[in-house]
């Protein structure tokens, strides 16, 4: 059921996801050096914390993100964002006052428990917005998520710079409360509270939403693509020593990873509408062979201009690539059920972006840096081929049972305004 505040939400959230993804990214880059402020020394023992403490977040993300989509189907999306908003504020000023490494490693899974909030933006969205245009709007929330994520790092080094780490994690839980206030004062949502008359358990719940085909293929679409992507992000920056003898290489590797984030900023919106009109599987499809396309010659690059043409070309399909998964799982999602949906989701994306990483180092060391582009690719070569054989098949099924359902419904319509005409004109006569 869509509502009448549906463009007032996006725009309302899209800046609230920024604030919140540029929060969040002003930590990331920092966390090795937070450990070192916090007396781990040895450079083994920073590399396998900081690991340890930026994969943790993930895990604990990927266990609870089917419970928070179950309580946002039984209470509203809009709860869920203020759970996370406050909940996150909270954990991320508190980290600020870390210890040690167990401390922060603590404060990071607790972070990780209670994060979502652009998960439960993107389900409000998704029902509160017209079917029709639901690509548009998740393409536009992604746009607002993309910048942020593109200028906290920038804002982050900044601040490091001048007012020291600590104080990093204090302006970012400000800055997510603020974000918090925005949802609870200007966010509107039309929800109806349904009582469930069976309660089912979690594994329940994923067996009743798997059951609808192809939200299992798109689920794992969407781990693959994690893994597949975000298992570069953390080398990337060695790869770009390799290929610039510049001294300024943090400056370099950012340029690589916003160059990204600028052309998946663009081209979100846009593909989004082409969604819309053309169908959420053709754009799923053409964003993921392209992406295939671009990310092999990223491993035979000779210059670092060269990489950076192909890391823009490979952000324009990922504008395409993100909205159109969640689209899709929007329009199969049981009745009742969506948010449980875009929970479990949530876990298979949180897994992708903790495993890529891990696979990703581990491959690195083997077989060298480059081979991560060829491994990528092959993923995403996969993906395709799933999209193509499992879910195309059944969205242009669905298309086709959709207008014959329509054609059927206009005949009935027809059917009873010429038997009422034809009862009006017995009366006259």
């Amino acid at each position: 059921m869509h509502d009448k505040n549906w463009k007032r939400n996006l725009y309302i959230l899209m800046v609230c996801q920024f604030f919140v993804m540029a929060a969040m990214t002003m930590i990331i880059p920092f966390l090795p050096l937070y450990l070192q402020d916090l007396g781990v020394t040895d450079p083994q023992a920073v590399s396998r914390w900081s690991g340890i403490i930026f994969g943790v977040n993930f895990l604990s993300a990927f266990l609870f993100s089917p419970l928070w989509g179950k309580l946002a189907d039984r209470h509203g999306r809009k709860l869920m964002l203020l759970r996370s908003g406050f909940g996150m504020a909270i954990v991320i000023t508190l980290t600020g006052f870390a210890t040690g490494p167990w401390s922060l490693f603590f404060l990071r899974f607790l972070n990780g428990m209670i994060s979502g909030f652009i998960p439960a933006a993107i389900a409000l969205m998704s029902m509160s917005t017209p079917k029709k245009q639901v690509g548009y709007s998740l393409g536009m929330l992604q746009a607002g998520a993309v910048a942020g994520g593109i200028c906290g790092p920038l804002f982050g080094g900044i601040m490091a710079d001048f007012m020291g780490f600590r104080m990093i994690f204090y302006v970012t839980g400000g800055t997510i409360l603020i974000a918090a206030f925005g949802v609870l004062f200007f966010v509107k949502e039309n929800f109806q509270k349904k009582e469930e008359k069976v309660k089912t358990n979690t594994l329940q719940d994923f067996k009743k939403v798997v059951s609808t085909s192809p939200i299992l293929s798109l689920f794992v679409v969407f781990f693959v693509v994690q893994c597949a992507l975000i298992g570069i992000n953390p080398l990337l920056s060695l790869f770009v020593q390799e290929l610039t003898p510049s001294q300024n290489i943090a400056f370099y590797a950012g340029l690589a990873m916003s160059v990204m984030g600028f052309a998946n900023m663009s081209a979100s919106p846009f593909l989004g509408k082409l969604s819309d009109k053309k169908g959420h599987h053709f754009v799923l499809l053409l964003a993921l062979l392209f992406a295939a396309i671009v990310t092999l010659p990223q491993a035979f690059v000779a210059s670092y201009w060269q990489l950076i043409a192909f890391r823009f070309l490979l952000g324009l399909c990922l504008g395409g690539l993100l909205p159109s998964i969640n689209s899709l799982i929007r329009h199969l999602a049981p009745v009742g059920m969506e948010s449980r949906t875009f929970g479990f989701s949530n876990s298979f994306m949180y897994l992708g972006t903790m495993l890529g990483p891990t696979v990703g180092g581990w491959l690195a060391s083997v077989a060298g840096i480059r081979s991560l582009f060829i491994a990528s690719s092959i993923l995403l070569f996969l993906n395709v081929l799933i999209v193509k054989y499992r879910v195309v098949p059944v969205m242009v099924q669905r298309k086709r049972d959709e207008k014959r359902e329509d054609l059927q419904k206009e005949k009935k319509q027809d059917n009873r305004q010429n038997n009422a005409k034809e009862k009006h004109h017995l009366g006259q006569a």
